[in-house]
């Protein structure tokens, strides 16, 4: 009855343990199983940069109310204690005062200010979705390595056993006297070599989920492997070059950034014009004082002393050490580099999409090739190995065609997923995400 409690007791705990360590799994978020879906949204929740930009956005956002701000009134209240020296003595006094003011016209450079805050919130905005495009494409590109590495790695998996079954009949025919113990040995070689070829191919892979874990920012001791569901499509449907440059230059977000940016210099050319120009301000103001002479009563002092205040000032700027032609100049001139900035943004933008698009036409035209060479090589690798099990190919020819084949396969692989990432990366200038 005593083991059983104790068997009894070890096996809650052991539950508990397994139920906490899953608790400490899903708290964390991070799955044993990653699609590329699941890359993404990780990425966008938790990479650095992108964070650091996200609180920049807040930031600009905080700028905003601040310069909203800047219109309404604004309220101040003091307290003062003075001590005067008379003939007959020191007279110690209190005042209590409160002060307000708001500013009616200071040449529209309030409203201007609210303006260009506005603007630089949305470039803000606009700069955490360029990063983010930045971080898709090199996920991207990450996440089709592995998949490469793993097709890589099946290809010579099946390899090595269609070359091991063929070293086991070697053998038979070699104790059966029908073969020699040279074409034995080159059997063996290449099997050798195979296996070399499959641990290269796994090393690959292993590295290539490291570079993904990196991009991730995942921690080193994170178990970590792209889910094998993913599935891409080679047939590939190649959009006009010129409707995804249009598209592109009306929506991306570093064209939108560029423009905005040059909205912005616009209106600081306004805010710097606001110096020429006067300023109308009203102030008002309650305040009054008592003095702790016991000839005077607390309450009648505060009554009589009381005073209130109210007033409109005018300013009017007449000479400013030219400090506000000056200024005026300087956004001027960061108005002609914001647009300079978005002409180059617009060509870089062209350059790429169009560079985008022929490296699709050429991986699309490689694949196709790819393909035709595969599966005329397989064939003749598939009838080479009918034909040594009866004895009519011999051990050098079937070697050859199986390198004709092998090269045939690495170039088909490569060839397809070269294929599937310059076409998702030419679709992802016109919009299309890149899980589709």
């Amino acid at each position: 009855m005593l083991r059983k409690l104790i068997f009894g007791m070890i096996f809650i705990i052991g539950c508990s343990d397994n139920f906490l360590l899953a608790q400490d799994s899903s708290n964390k978020a991070i799955p044993q199983q990653w699609s590329l879906q699941n890359c993404l949204d990780y990425a966008k929740q938790n990479n650095i940069t992108l964070n650091s930009l996200k609180l920049t956005a807040k930031s600009s956002e905080q700028d905003l109310i601040q310069s909203k701000a800047a219109k309404t009134p604004n309220l101040t209240g003091s307290v003062s204690q003075s001590l005067t020296n008379y003939k007959s003595g020191l007279n110690p006094s209190s005042g209590y005062g409160v002060n307000s003011s708001v500013t009616l016209y200071n040449g529209n450079y309030l409203n201007n200010d609210i303006k260009e805050k506005q603007l630089s919130l949305q470039v803000a905005s606009l700069n955490v979705l360029s990063s983010e495009n930045d971080i898709t494409l090199q996920i991207t590109q990450a996440y089709l390595n592995i998949l490469l590495a793993k097709e890589n790695i099946a290809y010579l998996q099946d390899l090595v056993t269609t070359v091991e079954a063929q070293v086991t009949q070697g053998k038979q025919r070699f104790n059966a006297g029908t073969i020699a113990q040279k074409d034995l040995l080159e059997l063996q070689a290449t099997l050798a070599t195979d296996k070399y070829s499959l641990v290269t191919a796994e090393n690959t892979k292993r590295q290539y989920i490291l570079n993904l874990k990196q991009i991730l920012q995942l921690p080193t001791d994170a178990s970590f492997d792209i889910t094998n569901a993913d599935s891409f499509n080679e047939k590939i449907i190649i959009t006009p070059l010129s409707e995804v440059e249009q598209t592109a230059l009306q929506n991306r977000p570093e064209v939108k950034s560029g423009a905005l940016s040059v909205e912005i210099a616009q209106v600081a050319i306004e805010k710097a014009k606001a110096g020429l120009r006067p300023t109308l301000s009203l102030g008002g103001s309650l305040y009054t004082n008592y003095s702790k002479d016991p000839s005077y009563q607390y309450f009648n002092q505060i009554g009589n002393n009381f005073y209130q205040q109210l007033g409109v000032t005018l300013s009017v700027p007449f000479l400013d050490r030219k400090t506000t032609k000056t200024n005026v100049a300087r956004a001027q001139i960061q108005t002609s580099q914001a647009k300079l900035s978005l002409q180059s943004t617009k060509t870089v933008l062209s350059q790429s999409i169009e560079q985008a698009y022929i490296n699709v036409l050429n991986a699309q035209s490689q694949f196709t090739a790819a393909e035709e060479q595969l599966n005329y090589t397989k064939e003749s690798y598939r009838i080479a190995n009918e034909q040594l099990k009866i004895g009519t190919y011999n051990i050098v020819e079937l070697l050859q065609q199986k390198n004709l084949y092998v090269q045939a396969l690495q170039s088909y692989v490569q060839a397809k997923y070269a294929a599937v990432l310059y076409n998702k990366i030419y679709n992802f200038y016109s919009g299309i995400p890149v899980t589709q």
